[in-house]
């Protein structure tokens, strides 16, 4: 499988993605290699980890005095996640070229296709303002008087009163979150190994989902179930647990998508 990087800033005539099917455990071995990366060039990878963090503190912020806005918030990390993530992508590139571990040329990686990766930033935009939307008229529609306070909401939410509510606002949550994952699964590793357009990268993405609904499933589980670990652990665990499916990811992008 080639490795290299045919593309160069303004490159033209790059073709459309081909993609291929995985198997079900693929997921299980982008993790296991994730770790190999994470392992190879822990101090950079873990920068990135701790801005994972940093993010995760402000969504418990928001939840502790707004909780309203969480899925809003929440929705802010998601998006710019991708875009953090580039960093780490470029370790995992560089280390399959041999290139070395080193964080500094990671951190300028989005000038290589930035008009891309701006178009694909004003998509996910666009999904989140609608989305953290949504949320907000939702909590209007179930609370037309005043909101219950934290503890109030959280008890609601374990004894599931108010059950109408709760589907409504997770359904909704996990439509937004499927739109978000299927024009991001690989669109950003492709923008940044080929060049490629930000459509075609973020159809070849979608394409990815259509082609493995089943292990792209079990893939989105295990990030959000990592991401849970992360948040649970008082944020510590997104430390170590960002940078793993950050390196992960770039592996499942080499395996979902046939090389040029």
């Amino acid at each position: 499988m080639s490795q290299s990087n045919p593309g160069h800033p303004g490159a033209e005539g790059v073709p459309f993605p081909r993609v291929r099917e995985v198997s079900m455990n693929a997921p299980l071995r982008w993790i296991a290699r994730g770790f190999d990366d994470l392992k190879s060039c822990p101090i950079p990878s873990l920068f990135y980890g701790f801005c994972f963090a940093g993010m995760g503190l402000l969504v418990t912020f928001v939840f502790e005095h707004a909780y309203q806005y969480t899925m809003a918030v929440t929705s802010g990390f998601l998006l710019l996640g991708p875009f953090l993530a580039m960093g780490l992508y470029e370790i995992s590139r560089r280390g399959e070229l041999g290139q070395g571990c080193a964080l500094v040329p990671t951190l300028t990686v989005w000038r290589r296709n930035a008009g891309n990766l701006g178009i694909f930033a004003v998509v996910l935009g666009v999904v989140f303002l609608v989305w953290a939307r949504a949320s907000l008229i939702i909590f209007a529609l179930f609370y037309t008087d005043d909101l219950p306070n934290l503890s109030g909401f959280l008890g609601q939410v374990l004894k599931l009163e108010n059950f109408e509510f709760l589907a409504v606002y997770f359904g909704a949550g996990l439509v937004f979150a499927t739109l978000a994952f299927a024009v991001s699964v690989v669109s950003i590793p492709l923008m940044l190994d080929r060049n490629q357009d930000a459509i075609s990268a973020m159809l070849g993405s979608f394409g990815a989902l259509l082609r493995n609904p089943a292990p792209l499933a079990f893939w989105a589980l295990i990030i959000a179930t990592l991401t849970i670990i992360g948040f649970l652990s008082f944020h510590l665990g997104l430390v170590f647990l960002m940078p793993l499916i950050g390196h992960a990811t770039w592996h499942a992008y080499r395996d979902l998508v046939e090389p040029l």
